[in-house]
């Protein structure tokens, strides 16, 4: 007895592709959950040097950890953005998957 592609499972646990579901469909699920998970990181990142800004008696240590802690939400906000960008050409409302991430990365 074979097994259906449908059922087969990948190396992530998910089936390869449900029944219905286009690969741009999955692909495109696939890029929102890198996203998310990216902005997770950065925001996780931004606030451990958060907690570092103006800890150090020096002064060039100080500088360097306000720069990458800008660096960080920089990022954030691009992925932020990007992350809106593939939402919006789905054409729905705002997946709230998406909104509780972005609630928690304080943005």
């Amino acid at each position: 007895m074979a097994i259906s592609p449908y059922l087969r499972p990948s190396g992530t646990g998910r089936v390869l592709r449900e029944p219905g579901r286009s690969m741009s469909e999955d692909y495109d699920h696939g890029r929102r959950d890198g996203l998310r998970l990216a902005l997770s990181i950065l925001a996780a990142e931004e606030a451990k040097w958060a907690a570092l800004l103006g800890e150090s008696s020096s002064r060039r240590t100080n500088v360097l950890r306000e720069v990458r802690h800008k660096t960080l939400q920089v990022a954030q906000k691009r992925v932020q953005t990007a992350l809106g960008r593939l939402t919006a050409q789905q054409g729905a409302a705002i997946d709230p998957e998406i909104t509780a991430a972005i609630e928690r990365a304080g943005l």
